[in-house]
Order: C-alpha cells, then structure tokens, then sequence
C-alpha cells in the first residue's frame, strides 16, 4: 500500500511540474505573440498614417489646382463681361461705377487682373468629333463624305480609261507634291534636335546663373538677344533657305514650313513659361527646382499643345487600334484631296482665262465646292486625326484641339474654337501678354495685334509654300475677318448668323481657290527670266492671259 501511495505521489508530482511548465511555456508564446501583434499593429499604425498624409497632400494640391482654375475661369469670365459692356457703352457704365475705386485702386486691380499665372488647365477629356461619331446620324454624314470619295475615284477611273483605254493609277500628282522627301526628313530631325538643345542649354544656363549671380539684368539681355539669334537664324532663316534653295515642290514645303513655325510657337512657350518660375524663385532665394528638366521638354516637343506645363493629364494606356484608324484617316484625307484638285481644280485653272469681273466671278463660284471640301479635309485630317493619332501614342489626356466651330453664329466665336491649339498660343502670349504690359487699356490694340500676327504669319506660309507672293488671305483676314469679327460679334444669336457665318466662309473660301489656283498656273505659263522686286510684288495672274495671246498672235 505504501509503495502505491509514493506511486501516486510521485505520478502526481510529474503531473503538476509538467502542468506548471506548460502553463509556463503557454505564458511565454503569449507574451511572444503579444509582442508580435504589437510590432504588426505599429507597422500597420506607421502605413495608415503614411496613406493619410499621402491623402492629404493630394487633397491640398487638388484644392490648390481647383482654386487655380477657378480663378482663371473667373478671370475669363470678368474679361468677357468688360469686353461686352465696352460694346454696351463702357463709358456710362463707368461714370456710374467709377466713384466706388480711386484711380491708385483701379489701376492695381487692372494689373493683378491680368497676371502671369498659368491659366491654362489640361483635364482629360475627348474631341468632338469621337463623341458625335458615337450617333447614328452624325455617323451617317461621314459615311456620306466616304461615299462622295468612291465616286471621285470612279469618276476618275472611267474617265482615264475612255481617254487612255486602261486604268492610269500612277498618282502622279502626289509623287510630285511630296518630292525630295529625304530632304524634308534630314532637315526636319536638324531643326527638331537643335530646337531640343539650343533652348533648353540656353534657358538651363541663364537660369543657374541668374539664381547666383548679382549681375541679374545683363545676363538675362545676353540670354534674350542669343534666344532670338537662334530663333531668328537657327529655325527661321536656315529652313526656308534650305526650301528656296532646293526649290522644294509644295507639300513638301508645307512640312517643312508648318513644323518650322509650330517649333518656334513651341520654344516661345517654353521659355515663357520657365522664365516667371526662375524670377519667383529668384526673388525668394535659390531653388534648384526652378531650373527645368529636360524629359517634360521633349514631351512638350511631341505633345500636341503649343502651352508648355511640365505635367499633362495623361491616360493610362495606348489604343493602338485607334492609332492606326486616325493614321489611315489621315492618309484617306490625303487621296481624298487629290481626287478634288484632279477633278475639281486642274481642268478648270488648266487653261487660263481673261481677268475681268465676269471670269472672276464664275471662276469663284466654280471654287466654292473644292475650298469647301478642302477645308473639311483638313480640319478633320490634321485637327481631328492627326492630333488625335498623337495624343494618343503619348497617352495626352486632354483631347479639346477645337469645338463646335460649325455651330458659331459669329466670327468671333469662330476664331475661337476653329484652332483652340493655335488659339491658346496667341491667346495666352500675344493678347494677354499685351494686356499684362500696357495694364489692360489698349483691348482694341491687343486684338488687332493677334489678328496681325495670324495674318502676317498665314501669309508667309503661303508665300513660301507657294513660291510667290499673292497676299490674298492676307487682306481677307486683316480686312474683311477683322470686319466680321466686330459686327458678327458674340451677340449674333439664332440659325439665320449661323447661315450667314457659313455664306462667308464658303465665298472665301471660292476667292482662296480661285486665285491662288490663277496664280499659281500664271507663274507657270509666264515666267520672268530677270524679274524686278516690282515684278516680284505684282501679281503675274492679272497679265499673263495678254501676254500669252500677243506671244501667239506674234508666233503666227
């Protein structure tokens, strides 16, 4: 009995040594998994506090970006409202008004008015037309366009076939129009790259320096007159050099030409745009962020906005598909666009006619159909495909290249929403750079400077392009554009100024197509072996048709 009673004593001892260390080893795993859910509570504490932070520091740029655009709308907006009352009676409106501010505190509220703030917002959104593709019936008028195409082509395929008695498809129109393009390409990849490093080498060194150095106004003289050294000589004289020289056919010119300009509207923004952030940060002391970059440049280069912004709205990815539908857009527009002057514009300025009233009144009416599909073409082949196309392959988010232009019942509003591109660039740093320079007195001034440059600027690529100088879109947009502009005003309201608006528009396009095409085949049948500048200025249209019949009455 005794012996299992110590049994039973010693079994129950075991027992209680193994129960109290495993109540022992039990307290430890709970202490140590006490201590692991602590370090995992801090880690997942630290990451909720980053993620808020983050969350607050967008929340305050998106404040900031919101209160931006606000304020730049509503600086529009009050724009638009002083304009209209000038048109109301500005000075009755400021008699009553004019008691309310000193003169010291309307001049001041004139000059912040017309600040140097990016008022420029990108948002991503879509063009125009890819919405109202989306209907039926809008759809349906550019199955129409496609139609009026396949019969060009067949209307011209019988035809050379009656003629030639075999189906002539040699194009031989547009191996001509894009000739040399080796050329084009050699000098286009020059005139890219030295846009690319002269402004960018130039602008990063001034403003190193500028944040520096003492002598603050004389380093940015030097750095202004070597920027418009190379704007004057490096993209604008050596490219139409090279043109003349070479004697480029048109559409090769117009590659050239367009790009040179579209390159010089570029390197102006961004130097503009730079250059207020370099003189803030030098008021305030050195800041290396004030000096750009050189990737958000050769974004800006290729992305289809002449607004520089380091950043742009962006999508998240690339439709390829898309890409290639706007690419083939595109090359379509540019058969479509023969097949007009093939058949429209060759045979009727073929062979020259008196220049008199009643010949120059048919022949613009004859022209109205071919400007008018000419104009379609290249709004929507350029504006529409070929931006788009871009935009696109660089995931650009804000798709807005033009509005409802077809929808304007005035000129004025027809300017602005024909080109919103080129319309922002000579909104932003030709009418409201004025502005901001003379304190917003010379509105007036400020508008006929914008339409001075678009015409001066139209003009020569016209000239160039063409090989001679006929300034006949010059005088419509100075004369008779700038006429409109102030009677079609934004007041014209209802269908009947939007039918007007069209009329015009149609008429000039006819007087575009007519004699340029006059011209142009002037200078082919009458050419001058040593012609004076005189002979240069004058048109050769107005007399070629005399001198060719007393040439033939000679010869026979």
């Amino acid at each position: 009995m005794e012996d299992e009673d110590e049994i039973e004593g010693r079994a129950t001892k075991r027992g209680f040594h193994k129960l109290t260390r495993s109540k022992e080893s039990d307290s430890t795993v709970n202490q140590r998994d006490l201590h692991n859910t602590n370090g995992k509570g801090n880690v997942e504490l630290d990451h909720i506090l980053q993620k808020r932070l983050l969350l607050r520091r967008k929340v305050q740029k998106l404040k900031v970006d919101m209160l931006q655009q606000f304020d730049c709308q509503m600086d529009e907006f009050v724009d638009s409202v002083v304009e209209e009352s000038y048109s109301l009676g500005g000075s009755s409106l400021n008699s009553h008004f004019s008691p309310l501010l000193s003169d010291k505190e309307r001049a001041k509220l004139r000059h912040t008015r017309v600040s140097q703030n990016q008022c420029k917002q990108f948002v991503i959104r879509r063009s125009l037309l890819d919405e109202l593709f989306e209907v039926d019936h809008i759809r349906t008028i550019y199955h129409m366009f496609i139609a009026l195409l396949i019969l060009f082509i067949l209307s011209t395929l019988v035809v050379d076939f009656i003629d030639e008695g075999r189906l002539v498809l040699d194009f031989d129109l547009l191996v001509y129009a894009f000739g040399q393009f080796p050329l084009v390409v050699v000098t286009w990849i020059c005139m890219f790259m030295s846009a690319l490093v002269v402004p960018y080498v130039l602008l990063h060194s001034w403003a190193v320096a500028y944040l520096t150095s003492r002598h603050r106004s004389l380093l940015t003289l030097l750095a202004g007159g070597l920027l418009l050294l190379y704007q004057g000589l490096g993209l604008g004289f050596l490219p139409t050099y090279i043109v003349l020289r070479n004697g480029l056919p048109p559409a090769s010119r117009f590659i050239l030409i367009l790009e040179q300009v579209r390159l010089m509207m570029k390197v102006h923004s961004f130097i503009r745009e730079n250059i207020q952030r370099v003189w803030s940060s030098g008021r305030d002391g050195s800041d290396s962020s004030a000096v750009p970059q050189v990737t958000p440049y050769l974004y800006f280069l290729f992305a289809p906005t002449l607004i520089y912004r380091d950043n742009y709205p962006r999508n998240p990815y690339v439709r390829w598909s898309y890409v290639a539908t706007k690419l083939l857009q595109v090359l379509g527009c540019l058969f479509y666009a023969y097949y007009v002057f093939v058949r429209l514009c060759i045979p009727q300025f073929r062979s020259l006619q008196l220049f008199d009233l009643r010949a120059m009144v048919l022949c613009v009416f004859n022209s109205i159909l071919p400007g008018v599909l000419v104009l379609f073409l290249g709004f929507f082949a350029f504006l529409h495909c070929w931006l788009n196309a871009f935009a696109e392959m660089l995931r650009f988010g804000d798709r807005m290249f033009y509005k409802d232009w077809w929808n304007s019942t005035s000129f004025a509003n027809y300017y602005r929403t024909w080109n919103v591109v080129v319309h922002d660039w000579l909104y932003y740093y030709v009418y409201r750079d004025f502005l901001w320079m003379s304190q917003k007195r010379f509105r007036a001034a400020a508008m006929f400077i914008v339409f001075t440059v678009s015409a001066v600027v139209h003009e020569y690529v016209l000239a160039i392009c063409f090989g001679f100088f006929y300034p006949v879109l010059f005088c419509l947009f100075m004369c008779f554009g700038m006429m409109f502009n102030f009677i079609l005003h934004d007041r014209r309201k209802g269908p009947v100024w939007n039918v007007i608006m069209w009329t015009a528009l149609f008429l000039g396009q006819g007087v575009l197509i007519c004699l340029y095409s006059q011209e142009w085949y002037a200078q082919i049948y009458c050419p001058l072996q040593e012609p004076s500048l005189l002979d240069l200025l004058k048109p050769r249209s107005w007399t070629c048709y005399m001198q060719t019949n007393h040439e033939a009455a000679a010869s026979s």
